[in-house]
């Protein structure tokens, strides 16, 4: 392995646990607990409980009467709000002899994270007829790992573990880090427990027959910044209270403006789970909400992610995007810091907020590696203007974007060859920098590593639609000149990409030109991306579907990032054969206004199939890409995020892409071209679809070779028009 690939590595256990994780969230701390609600780090290197990238619980146990109670049952509620486990108790021997027989107890549990406190509540009910003593133990450690030395990067310093300071009802671990910040995990029980120490909590249970008993544990992030942040909301709530507020913020929020409804159910329940896990993911900042990127490795704001999960949910939820754009506005590189990949204009990759950031052991506290999060910014501005007309929003962005369009003409395109490339200049930084950021992602067709800069073909379709979004924009702007000179830099780069970039023998665009410009002559997805940003010409479009159905690409659960027939061909590695949802919705995407749209009903169904084989309809960041086998689920990537904002997006978008959605804010219509339903779905119902102050109820139903559409309860100033 490189350097690199060591640094940045995200390790499997040499024995994966086969029990599920179940993973709360909310803002910026999350749970990942075992289906017992328990947490073993040891067991499984990711379990814990985090706040902004510092892991404050690595074990907590629940045993009773000395041993680990036996698992009936768990979930995660379908709101992502709650997650519950029945328990009961084992057989229990004295001498051989059986005294207590499994059953006799129900141990109920239930975790809410809400406010950087995850409370649990413990029910204990005797269902024997004698009354009987029980000892109730939680034991608990914290390490304060950061979540890069979690992926497996070694710190030769830490900082210290503090004292542990207890109570007649709490402790609290703290650890002070090297950054000089003080972080400590404060775990307080309801009613008194019979002893507290530095590990355990531990509790004597009276229990007449029949009888139950309650309690609560709440485990509280503490730090200088979490704790200004407490006292401004005042008391700390009990579990009940907590949960009573999370519902109604859930119950209140403007996350899906409107409900997408079928009649298969398979689909629905995969609609449901992707809505509750962006709802999830969505992470209030200053600047609104926005998608944080996945659970547990990339649980921060990224850019690139963020904007996709943006375009993914606009058709039906824009307020996500001005979340993304504001955001990513505020954070643009204002100067130069190779360090961190910064240029003037620069869209951020991601943040950081750990202590391994903050020491700069990393380069991400803010870091700006990614060539294509630019050119997205710009493509979403225009995206959400065409969605809402909101000129006045895009009046504040303006001058972001105009600095985004300048960072394309001057640093993006360094060689002035009229490419957008990219080579990192921090020594530690990402080596590539498009979406596929491994370091083998980009190499040629003798398998050979490409040498830098390289431009990626699809980041050049991103920039073509980025000239064309910013000459919409500055027609907007009322500015004509910067219009046309925006308009024939676009034009330009799309007539100079079909002549650099297609490849006649293997029918499709070069995934790259290295730094000699010479093409990558490689079989991959990228080249279907060039679809969704229209630089691809009509006949190699054509060329490109006809590739992407082909079994090379095409597993039966979707098409693989590269063709199986490439010699860096793997289809247990993370970019180079593997099946990402996001990746697939793109490229369903690309023929969202072809009349044929037998490659996104194809994905849709695919991955609809796919996603009734992981729990809770949940699909993750990617899964391996082996060839679909009778009888056979698709193949699990050992470490892949779960959730994930674009995985979580991504059926959002195959529905657009099959139906031929677009809404168009600007004249207050919604179109539908040429809409196909996959095998298997009948009728799709979209409800309270909003379009500025108006709505409609959209259903399309599947007749013979076609499909139909009716407009139900339309408020307010709203056309909508079907082409078939």
């Amino acid at each position: 392995m490189t350097e690199s690939v060591e640094r940045y590595y995200i390790p499997a256990p040499e024995i994966l646990i086969p029990e599920r994780l179940r993973v709360l969230k909310h803002d910026e701390t999350c749970g990942l607990f075992n289906d017992s609600g328990d947490i073993d780090a040891h067991a499984r290197h990711e379990e814990g409980l985090y706040h902004r990238g510092t892991r404050f619980l690595s074990q907590l146990t629940l045993t009773l009467l000395g041993t680990r109670p036996l698992l009936l049952s768990s979930a995660v509620h379908r709101d992502n709000l709650l997650m519950s486990a029945d328990l009961t108790n084992p057989d229990v021997y004295v001498d051989d002899r059986v005294v207590l027989p499994r059953g006799s107890l129900h141990v109920y549990r239930s975790k809410l994270i809400y406010r950087d406190v995850c409370h649990e509540r413990i029910h204990v009910r005797n269902f024997i007829d004698e009354p009987l003593e029980i000892a109730l133990a939680i034991g608990f450690s914290a390490d304060y790992a950061d979540i890069f030395e979690i992926r497996g990067q070694h710190r030769p310093r830490r900082g210290r573990l503090l004292e542990p300071r207890t109570g007649a009802n709490f402790v609290a671990l703290g650890y002070e880090g090297l950054d000089g910040v003080e972080r400590s995990t404060h775990l307080e029980c309801d009613p008194e427990p019979y002893a507290v120490s530095g590990t355990e909590i531990r509790l004597r249970l009276q229990m007449e027959a029949h009888s139950e008993h309650v309690f609560s544990v709440d485990i509280s992030c503490e730090s200088a910044a979490i704790n200004a942040k407490k006292a401004a909301r005042g008391a700390r709530l009990s579990q009940p209270a907590a949960l009573a507020q999370a519902e109604q913020a859930h119950a209140q929020q403007d996350r899906f403006q409107c409900v997408i409804e079928t009649s298969n159910e398979q689909l629905n329940a995969w609609l449901t789970r992707s809505a509750a896990d962006l709802g999830m993911l969505l992470t209030s900042t200053p600047a609104g909400l926005y998608p944080y990127a996945g659970v547990p490795w990339f649980d921060t704001t990224f850019g690139r992610d963020g904007i996709i999960t943006a375009l993914e949910c606009l058709w039906l939820s824009p307020n996500i995007a001005r979340g993304v754009l504001l955001f990513l506005a505020q954070t643009q590189a204002k100067a130069g810091d190779p360090a961190h990949d910064a240029e003037p204009g620069k869209i951020l990759h991601e943040a950081r907020s750990g202590e391994m950031a903050a020491l700069g052991e990393v380069p991400f506290g803010r870091y700006y590696g990614s060539v294509d999060a630019t050119p997205l910014f710009v493509m979403l501005a225009g995206a959400y203007f065409r969605r809402t007309g909101d000129a006045a929003f895009m009046e504040l962005l303006w001058p972001n974007v105009a600095a985004a369009i300048e960072w394309l003409e001057r640093y993006g395109d360094a060689d002035r060859d009229g490419f957008i490339e990219y080579q990192r200049t921090s020594a530690s930084g990402l080596i590539q920098q498009g979406w596929k950021d491994s370091h083998d992602s980009v190499f040629h067709a003798d398998g050979t590593l490409a040498e830098g800069p390289i431009a990626l073909c699809e980041v050049q379709g991103y920039a073509f639609a980025a000239f064309m979004a910013a000459a919409e924009l500055a027609d907007v702007m009322g500015q004509q000149e910067r219009r046309r000179t925006l308009m024939d830099a676009g034009r330009t780069l799309k007539e100079r990409f079909q002549e650099r970039f297609w490849c006649p023998d293997i029918a499709m665009y070069a995934l790259a030109l290295d730094g000699d410009k010479n093409p990558c002559r490689v079989r991959t997805s990228n080249a279907g991306q060039c679809l969704f940003t229209d630089i691809a010409r009509a006949d190699h479009a054509d060329a490109i579907v006809r590739s992407l159905h082909d079994d090379v690409f095409f597993s039966g659960w979707g098409v693989r990032t590269l063709a199986d027939i490439e010699p860096r061909y793997n289809p247990m590695s993370y970019h180079n054969g593997s099946i990402w949802p996001h990746d697939n919705a793109l490229l369903a995407a690309g023929v969202n206004f072809r009349n044929d749209k037998t490659l996104a009903t194809r994905i849709l169904r695919s991955q609809l199939e796919a996603s009734t084989y992981f729990d809770s309809s949940r699909l993750p960041e990617l899964f391996c890409g082996f060839r679909r086998r009778e009888g056979k689920p698709p193949t699990s990537y050992p470490v892949a995020c779960s959730p994930q904002a674009w995985a979580a997006g991504s059926v959002f978008m195959l529905v657009q892409s099959c139906l031929g959605v677009t809404v168009e804010g600007t004249r207050n219509r919604i179109v539908i071209k040429h809409p196909r339903l996959p095998d298997g779905l009948d009728r799709l119902s979209i409800r309270n679809l909003q379009i500025g102050q108006a709505s409609a109820d959209l259903v399309l139903q599947r007749y013979a070779g076609t499909v139909g559409l009716s407009v139900e309860r339309p408020k307010g100033n709203v056309e909508v028009l079907l082409l078939n």
